[in-house]
């Protein structure tokens, strides 16, 4: 038994000495930093070489080494990787505010606008030398050919040219020889690569048009009209025409938007001084008292703080032309007697007086 004794402690002895001895463990490494041979655990004195994974650059020159100390703790190092870059491709850096680069392995993924092909590779990566993997493509807009015209019609394309075909958004009208009209009027290429197929021909017409109130109808002739078909209109004496004089005949069969007569204001003060029509003029002096509709009559207002003068426009809208809210009329005695002291006669104020008396702003 003495024999197997002897070899048991012998073996625990060993095993003692192996397991005591100092070591390292795996080196501390920042991003992008590569070690020469990689171990679980380094003996006291073991050097390992530092270096940058692919698509890093150091921040100082090579060779870098660590070595494990009797501390068990790793040398210092100053080696820093920093990642590679790309630039962004220019048709691209509009849409990245602020940047111009972006870091290695990034993968840019390319699609076209609606009604556009893609002609090139629609991804491609950052590479580790800087540069990418593949030019940005390009997006070429469909083609359509030529829209067929409609049966007793033709087309009219929006920008005249000679090829036998067109591309995304571009358009063109509908025409019917008279008095038919299209179903519809406009048409276009598709995203698709196809053209609006034509509309029908139809025979069209208009009921005999009707009057407008305050206005009438020049030179008309009341029948039903034709596709395309036109009247004018025209308003009374002092009215103004708000929209088009012109009626047309519209290929559903209903006129287009009638126009409408706008009314004349009168000026509601008895006593006071305003601007009209670049006349500054008393209002006993405004003969016949009308305003007609768009135009601007200036009122005067006092600045009571600093004693000035001040215009205030208002617009004559369909009938109701809006006193200022800062605006006071005199009364009789003041406007007769005193009539030098109304704001439209004394110191005119600066542009943005400092105190006004309503919310209203100067002219």
């Amino acid at each position: 038994m003495a024999p197997l004794t002897l070899l048991l402690l012998c073996q625990v002895a060993l095993y003692t000495i192996v397991t005591s001895k100092k070591a390292c463990g795996r080196p501390p490494l920042s991003d992008g930093i590569d070690v020469s041979s990689l171990k679980s655990v380094y003996d006291v004195g073991e050097e390992v070489t530092l270096a940058c994974e692919q698509g890093y650059t150091p921040s100082t020159p090579s060779p870098h080494k660590l070595a494990c100390t009797p501390t068990q703790e790793w040398t210092a190092t100053d080696l820093a990787c920093t990642r590679r870059t790309c630039p962004i491709p220019r048709p691209l850096q509009d849409l990245v505010p602020g940047r111009t680069q972006v870091p290695f392995k990034t993968v840019l993924n390319y699609t076209c606008d609606e009604g556009y092909v893609m002609t090139g590779a629609n991804e491609s990566t950052c590479l580790a030398d800087g540069t990418w993997s593949h030019p940005p493509p390009l997006c070429k807009a469909v083609s359509c050919a030529l829209p067929k015209p409609p049966r007793d019609g033709r087309f009219v394309l929006d920008k005249a040219h000679t090829a036998t075909s067109t591309m995304y958004g571009q358009g063109w009208t509908y025409e019917c020889t008279p008095p038919k009209a299209p179903s519809f009027e406009r048409g276009e290429c598709l995203a698709d690569g196809t053209a609006t197929e034509p509309p029908v021909c139809r025979d069209i017409s208009c009921p005999i048009p009707e009057g407008i109130p305050n206005g009438f109808l020049a030179f008309a002739v009341m029948r039903t009209h034709g596709y395309k078909g036109t009247v004018r209109y025209a308003c009374n004496d002092h009215y103004v025409l708000d929209g088009q004089a012109e009626n047309r005949c519209t290929n559903t069969g209903n006129w287009s938007t009638k126009p409408v007569c706008r009314a004349p204001c009168s000026v509601n003060i008895k006593r006071g001084r305003i601007s009209y029509n670049g006349r500054k003029l008393w209002i006993a002096d405004l003969k016949p008292n009308r305003v007609l509709h768009g135009e601007r009559v200036l009122f005067y207002c006092k600045n009571k703080v600093q004693k000035c003068g001040y215009p205030v426009a208002s617009t004559c809208n369909d009938g109701t032309l809006t006193l200022p809210e800062c605006f006071e009329e005199p009364g009789k005695l003041e406007y007769t007697m005193r009539s030098k002291t109304l704001p439209s006669e004394i110191n005119v104020c600066d542009a943005n007086p400092s105190a006004t008396p309503s919310s209203a702003a100067p002219a």
